[in-house]
């Protein structure tokens, strides 16, 4: 393993505890995270042979840039229904998706997050477009790009995380309460992309 191998597996393990941290609200898990948080961080430190201001992520400012999220529509074969996933939390639905993690392609994020959310092993058959999330959020949320994807379901739907409760599939004249993190004129705005064969952007 060379050392940009190694340099990888380090950022990537803090990505998963500060993911956890932001996340959870057990006390158990929260105190896991903050151990593997300052284990990684004391790596670096060593792996890297520099001293790092805690709790930054990296000792030098990084220019600010909209986060990248990802979203994916599933369609069954003939076009008159999605499969949807129901917020824990909020009790609304959405496509599968969640931010992208360091180091996966967008493909991959897209499919990670259709297997955690949904149960659902896709492939990833198109790239529907890359939108300007922001303008559609609350004025102190963070910008987002939302990378929109096409997946087809490989085999049945196997158990998903618990930020959902719910997976099934809803006919497009009847859709259930949304949820608000995907505007419901985007929402609408990507469905009619995929269902029209359009590219979109911006």
């Amino acid at each position: 393993m060379d050392s940009k191998e190694i340099y990888d597996y380090i950022i990537k393990t803090q990505s998963i505890a500060k993911i956890g941290l932001l996340y959870s609200s057990d006390p158990y898990a929260l105190s896991n995270y903050q151990e593997i948080n300052k284990i990684s961080l004391e790596f670096l430190e060593k792996f890297l042979e520099v001293e790092f201001n805690r709790p930054n992520y990296f000792s030098r400012d990084v220019y600010p840039t909209p986060n990248i999220s990802v979203r994916t529509i599933i369609l069954d074969a003939a076009k008159k229904r999605v499969l949807l996933v129901r917020e824990a939390k909020s009790q609304t639905y959405s496509f599968p998706g969640g931010w992208a993690d360091l180091y996966d392609s967008p493909s991959e994020a897209a499919k990670n997050e259709c297997l955690q959310e949904a149960g659902a092993k896709v492939e990833i058959t198109r790239l529907v477009g890359l939108i300007n999330h922001t303008p559609y959020k609350k004025p102190n949320s963070v910008p987002e790009y939302v990378a929109l994807f096409t997946g087809k379901i490989n085999g049945e739907l196997l158990n998903h995380e618990y930020e959902t409760d719910d997976v099934r599939w809803f006919f497009l004249d009847d859709l259930p309460p949304l949820s608000t993190k995907v505007a419901p004129e985007m929402f609408h705005r990507m469905l009619n992309a995929v269902l029209n064969d359009e590219t979109i952007f911006d």
